[in-house]
């Protein structure tokens, strides 16, 4: 039976991972017409409206299941929110922005770096990093180093960079949810946080950009797809398969956004990588594989 427990979570993690995948191919294609902060600021809006219901209807079903009536929105869930939907802005934010000058494969391969940066931040907090991780380091360098050749020789581009602080802030957010989340409603808790950062990219909208209803109109799928399918849908997905699938499966199968990233660039982009950009990423995705795998006992 937990064979096919695990077989039907890693199946719905990977539609998970598919959908994460793709949603960098949007942010790319939603800034044509509408600035970085009024693109995230509509989709991240946009998510909290889809996790509100998703959050009703998941707190019915635990009061039938209880039998006691439970209060919909603490202060321990919104204090957890509103500092994790910091670092989610942060991240977002520099993530967003520096799709604008790297392409889309080199965005999502980059991102998952944050994978490698949790545990190199947990030495601060005493924890310590084995050999293994420290090899997985090693791999990904050599892999971002090929990431990096071009025609003309080694270039990290302003988006590279961007996209790297991105992976670092990720990093962060996801020691702050491991911090203050961990016992409490994952949905609620992303529902206040999509919130807190939507308002934040608002206002920076109001202040940097001039949006329009025309133009976020003319984006509307773009937004509607990084908004409902990637935050929206995908979490919701994320926190049902993770009830059924292993950890170790679970951090596998999510890791593979990286590879439909760059998928989705080829396909919808026409963002053909060269051998050197292929064999960097295949270095950086075994990183991300075997640094993922438990340890030997």
């Amino acid at each position: 039976m937990n064979k096919y427990k695990n077989l039907i979570g890693g199946g719905i993690l990977l539609l998970a991972a598919i959908i994460w995948g793709f949603a960098f191919v949007a942010q790319s294609e939603g800034m044509e017409k509408v600035g970085a902060f009024t693109f995230q600021a509509t989709r991240m809006l946009l998510a909290a409206l889809v996790l509100l219901p998703t959050s009703l209807v998941f707190d019915k079903m635990r009061e039938k299941n209880s039998g006691k009536r439970r209060v919909f929105m603490d202060k321990k869930t919104l204090f957890a929110g509103m500092v994790c939907g910091v670092f989610l802005f942060g991240a977002a934010s520099l993530q967003q922005i520096g799709i604008m000058y790297t392409s889309v494969g080199h965005a999502g391969f980059l991102t998952a770096l944050y994978l490698l940066l949790v545990p190199v931040l947990g030495l601060f907090m005493g924890k310590k990093v084995g050999a293994r991780i420290w090899f997985c380091i090693a791999l990904a360098l050599v892999g971002l180093y090929l990431l990096f050749m071009t025609g003309e020789g080694f270039s990290v581009s302003l988006g590279d960079v961007l996209v790297m602080l991105c992976a670092l802030v990720f990093a962060f957010h996801i020691i702050a949810v491991d911090k203050l989340a961990g016992e409490l409603d994952g949905v609620k808790v992303s529902l206040v946080q999509m919130a807190f950062a939507g308002l934040v990219s608002l206002v920076c909208a109001l202040i940097f950009e001039e949006p329009n209803v025309s133009d976020i109109a003319a984006s509307w799928l773009p937004i509607a797809y990084a908004g409902v399918l990637s935050c929206g849908v995908a979490y919701t997905l994320q926190i049902v398969g993770q009830k059924y699938a292993e950890p170790t499966v679970a951090s596998i199968v999510m890791s593979l956004e990286s590879v439909f990233a760059v998928l989705g660039g080829m396909i919808f982009l026409f963002d053909i990588p060269s051998l050197t950009e292929f064999a960097g990423c295949a270095l950086m995705f075994a990183a991300t594989i075997i640094s993922q795998l438990p340890e030997r006992k």
